[in-house]
């Protein structure tokens, strides 16, 4: 079939190189001159089957409520005359439940040890590099009630296959001896071994190229105004193509991977996408002093940040990324929130990063309430989507862009989770119209 992916980051790049796997013609669009360049281009960098526990859960309420005009708060509610905002955050409320958690905790694991075997897989296939690290993850607290509360999350991952063992303050510090010099403060960590972490920028752009050697076209700078149907199905895409040129492309089937932008495409068609753009920032620091630098991914649980290390030609660099703003599509920079990230880095390994050189960034993450992406068909049957991915997108998306070209495909794919449109697994709920 003659497949258009509409969007070239992480989820329509893996979505391309799978559906080519599988003998058919694919064209990829997108409005930036490369792939990777928006909610892809610089990300926390983790691969974390063990950050499985969603933004909505039982104590979230309670600590969104104290945010509330927080400005480094890191999960902020700013409030809008928007009713897709408050249709989102009810249905937010509504999967703070323990039983929702317990739900969506089991989706997101599932898909996320299935992804993360599919780029180990991929890797071996192709031996694409992108400043990979094959450390583990692990999760540290300097707060004994965040470590309390992360208990019975981590057993329930262990539960369901992702080996996220607990571990003491001292045993943290023997596998990251960067973390001595908050070894008083530190409550606890889990540790998830078979995590991993890496650029995904560079693996985009990497797989990207891989891509077109296989015969994948990339018609880049085209911006798509418009999905038009005609019987009941997509018809045609409309853009204005890099020469400013309006263009229609026909094909047999359309993938929707346009992270946040995916609502807005699909709802002249009436089809009301549960996502809205939860807006990351990153900072990416020269390493200043290599001894007191982290080597293993790290999250910070109670300030919602990650740690990453590239270390390449491009030199040896800390990313630390993380935080969610709820503000519509604004993505201005706001430096309260950048310095709050570049205070905590200080705070836990003062003089491993150059300051004096940081590099702001911020990116639109389209997030579901639940954090449960939206794999698989729409009621037009030949329009899918694979969007929704929120802050695990990297971490998901090798193993949605292979489930994503098996249904495709017409195959069922491998993994157990809640893909849309499918009969024989549970739906996500879509929001209502409004």
């Amino acid at each position: 079939m003659r497949v258009i992916v509409l969007g070239a980051g992480l989820l329509g790049v893996t979505s391309a190189y799978y559906l080519q796997q599988q003998g058919h013609e694919v064209t990829v669009i997108d409005r930036q001159a490369t792939p990777g360049a928006e909610t892809s281009f610089a990300n926390g960098g983790q691969i974390s089957v063990s950050h499985a526990e969603p933004w909505a859960n039982p104590s979230a309420p309670l600590k969104v409520l104290q945010w509330l005009g927080q400005e480094d708060a890191p999960l902020l509610f700013r409030l809008r005359a928007d009713m897709r905002q408050w249709l989102w955050g009810l249905s937010f409320l509504r999967n703070c439940t323990p039983e929702r958690t317990r739900h969506n905790i089991r989706q997101i694991v599932s898909l996320g040890t299935y992804s993360r075997s599919a780029l180990q897989q991929l890797r071996r296939d192709t031996g694409i590099q992108y400043d990979q690290r094959t450390q583990g993850i692990l999760h540290f607290y300097t707060d004994p009630k965040e470590f309390d509360g992360a208990l019975g999350p981590a057993e329930q991952m262990r539960q369901l296959g992702c080996e996220r063992q607990v571990i003491s303050a001292d045993e943290a510090v023997r596998i990251e001896p960067a973390l001595r010099h908050i070894r008083p403060q530190l409550a606890g960590a889990t540790y998830t071994a078979e995590d991993e972490s890496g650029d995904a920028n560079l693996f985009v752009r990497e797989l990207a190229k891989l891509c077109k050697q296989a015969g994948v076209r990339f018609q880049m700078g085209a911006h798509i105004t418009a999905l038009r149907t005609a019987g009941g199905e997509i018809d045609h895409v409309e853009l204005t193509n890099a020469e400013g040129r309006f263009e229609r492309m026909r094909g047999d089937a359309y993938v929707l991977a346009m992270g946040s932008f995916s609502p807005l495409l699909a709802q002249p068609l009436g089809i009301r996408l549960p996502i809205y753009p939860a807006k990351g920032y990153s900072v990416t620091l020269p390493v200043k002093d290599a001894r007191l630098a982290h080597q293993v991914s790290l999250t910070d649980d109670e300030y919602k940040l990650v740690f990453s290390r590239y270390t390449s030609a491009q030199g040896d660099r800390l990313r630390i990324a993380g935080t969610a703003e709820l503000n519509g599509y604004d993505r201005n920079l706001n430096q309260v929130r950048c310095e709050a990230i570049v205070r905590r880095v200080e705070q836990l390994f003062p003089g491993a990063g150059d300051t004096t050189r940081a590099e702001f960034w911020t990116g639109l993450r389209p997030a579901t309430p639940s954090n449960v992406p939206l794999i698989g068909r729409t009621q037009l049957p030949n329009l899918f989507l694979n969007t929704g991915h929120g802050t695990l997108g990297w971490t998901h998306s090798c193993g949605s862009g292979k489930a994503l070209a098996d249904i495709v495909s017409g195959r069922v794919p491998e993994v157990d989770f809640a893909f849309t449109g499918m009969p024989q697994t549970p739906q996500p709920r879509l929001l209502p119209a409004v």
